[in-house]
């Protein structure tokens, strides 16, 4: 064993078998190149004489193939290892091969002076023996399934984001263009070249500039796609260029649109603010004197400005039956006082048997619950909870208790709820009750048939004098007047047409009278008369229930002043008075008490 230690720098040699033999040669090139440098022989730098083993060990290292030598020592051939594959992307394998025996071996030109530790040779003999079968396992299991080293010997190739099961997803490569860098590759793809109009011009013709068609952006296919051809690529982008046309024309058409609407607009609140400040100034102080005069009518026809509407409409009405705020407060603390017996004592089916009795109307107090719900309820305010809620509840329930001989009927709440719009609390009331005590009105929410009939006989014939046509239609069907007008008239258009052109019609309504109602019916039946000639008898009734909401002033107003109230010569009132002669002349002729 000394001999052998002497022999082998002092160490002990390496066990027979691979580990041993893999090994030996370095081993002894590297003893005996130490020894021969202790022994100082030779100068620094001078070539070993031409027997060394140290030159014939380096001979067969460089005779030996895939043997590597590092400052005279030789390696023995790695064994081979095994196959590493990374699945790092969807398409592709990343192959790599991994040598199971250690890379890197010590380097040293020459020995140290004192000998190194004995743990060195046999770590080195493990490492290189005994670890030779075994690493290559163990590096495989950790180079693969543990990708961290892996990740930080070569980077991962990112590919196309996808699904994967275990791991984040990879982030785009392609990451988002911006503007300029997308125009500047359109330019280099078709050769043509943006100019940007002057900021002036630019500016002058914004709202004129296609919204849409920024987002239309012709875009070559992704590079893991198919190429287009030649052809598809031209016919793609005359359909972009069609695409973008259409776009222009239709945003351009609807700017103009908008423009239209827009100065249409600002032209009403021009006429609007100068026509209150004739009514404030001029009209309303001098009303008596005014009201009939050619331009208050015609200023009247336009409309009235909202801020002098509700005033303009008490004076029109009046107050013929002289009813004073006090009243109102009278009527009201009495309608109270029922709303709460009805809530202590009465029953749901008591309240039903009142209602029917036509002795006693204040009962229909009840039934004004019911339809405050129902009025107006896209505007959220009159129903319970809204803000004027309260207020219309005291104002139907006054005036059921002031005329219990007409009590409530279904369409008054629409008719307060405009008034209450425009008016203070015991205004409305006053108006409302004085514009209830209108024949017209008090004939209808009377249930008057035989007064309800005279009307659609004078509507019929005015019908038939301006729309003849509509007329023979409506007749062929059997319909008659009273299947679209009730609602008309009950609520004075405030729920078939939009509230703005309601109050405009209301305003006219005040000026002319019960006649300027039925002229309004005979307008909508114009203005709608090509689509009611399409239609049958079912149709027909649904459309005129519930009109478009896209009606606007300007067209039914036009409709308005086409139609002639005239007949024979004969103006509205004329042909209502002849009818109501004509009738009582007939009950005369009738009558069991003059045959007799």
């Amino acid at each position: 064993e000394e001999e052998a230690k002497l022999q082998n720098g002092g160490f002990l040699p390496c066990p027979p078998g691979p580990a041993g033999t893999a090994l030996e040669e370095p081993l002894r090139s590297c003893r005996l190149r130490s020894e021969t440098e202790r022994r100082g022989g030779a100068a620094a730098g001078s070539p070993p004489p031409s027997g060394d083993p140290g030159d014939e060990a380096g001979s067969r290292a460089q005779a030996a193939p895939g043997v590597r030598t590092c400052r005279g020592r030789a390696e023995p051939p790695a064994p081979l290892g095994f196959t590493d594959v990374n699945l790092n992307s969807r398409n592709t394998y990343e192959v790599s091969r991994r040598r199971s025996a250690p890379e890197h071996l010590p380097h040293g030109g020459t020995a140290p002076a004192a000998p190194a530790p004995p743990q060195e040779p046999a770590e080195r003999a493990r490492r290189a023996g005994i670890a030779g079968a075994g690493s290559s396992f163990a590096e495989f299991f950790t180079r693969n399934f543990f990708t961290k080293r892996t990740k930080e010997l070569k980077p991962a190739v990112q590919s196309a984001p996808g699904w994967k099961l275990f791991g984040k997803v990879p982030p785009r490569e392609n990451l988002p263009k911006d503007s300029k860098i997308i125009q500047q590759e359109y330019e280099a793809r078709t050769g043509r070249m943006y100019k940007p109009p002057p900021p002036s011009a630019r500016r002058k013709n914004i709202e004129f500039e296609p919204l849409s068609t920024t987002a239309l952006i012709l875009e070559d296919r992704p590079a893991n796609l198919p190429a287009k051809s030649v052809e598809e690529a031209l016919r793609h982008r005359q359909e972009y260029d069609e695409m973008v046309a259409e776009a222009k024309k239709r945003e351009i058409k609807e700017a103009h649109k908008r423009k239209k609407i827009m100065r249409e607009r600002f032209k009403q609140e021009e006429n609007i603010a100068s026509a209150m400040v004739i009514w404030v100034n001029e009209i309303l102080p001098n009303w008596e004197g005014m009201r009939a005069t050619r331009r208050v009518r015609e200023l009247w026809w336009q409309g009235l400005p909202p801020s002098v509407r509700g005033k303009v409409w008490s004076l029109a009405v009046g107050n013929e039956l002289n009813i004073t705020p006090e009243l109102y407060e009278i009527f009201l603390s009495r309608a109270k006082e029922r709303w709460k017996s009805f809530s202590e004592t009465s029953s749901e089916n008591d309240i039903e048997d009142a209602v029917a009795s036509v002795a006693d109307r204040e009962a229909s107090l009840e039934l004004i619950k019911l339809d405050i719900s129902r009025t107006f309820p896209s505007l959220y305010i009159f129903q319970k909870g809204g803000p004027y809620h309260d207020l219309l509840h005291s104002v139907l329930g006054a005036y059921t208790c002031y005329r219990p001989d007409v009590g409530y009927v279904q369409g008054m709440s629409f008719i307060a709820a405009v008034l209450i719009l425009n008016l203070e609390e015991a205004d409305a009331f006053i108006a409302f009750a004085n514009l209830l005590n209108k024949p017209c009105q008090l004939a209808f929410f009377r249930v008057d048939h035989s007064m309800m009939l005279k009307y659609f006989a004078a509507f019929e014939v005015f019908f038939e004098e301006n729309l003849p046509k509509l007329f023979l239609h409506f007749k062929s069907y059997s319909l008659t007047p009273d299947i679209y007008l009730i609602d008309w008239i009950f609520t004075l258009y405030s729920k078939s047409l939009p509230l703005d052109l309601a109050c405009r019609v209301w305003d006219v309504f005040c000026r002319d009278g019960e006649e300027f109602l039925f002229r309004t019916g005979l307008g909508i039946l114009r203005l709608y008369e090509d689509i009611l000639l399409q239609m049958d008898f079912i149709h027909i009734a649904q459309f005129l229930t519930k009109l478009p909401e896209d009606i606007t002033s300007e067209k039914l107003f036009s409709c308005i002043a086409a139609i002639q109230m005239q007949n024979s010569n004969k103006k509205w009132a004329q042909v209502f008075a002849s009818l109501m002669k004509d009738n009582k002349e007939g009950d005369k002729n009738h009558s069991p008490a003059l045959k007799s």
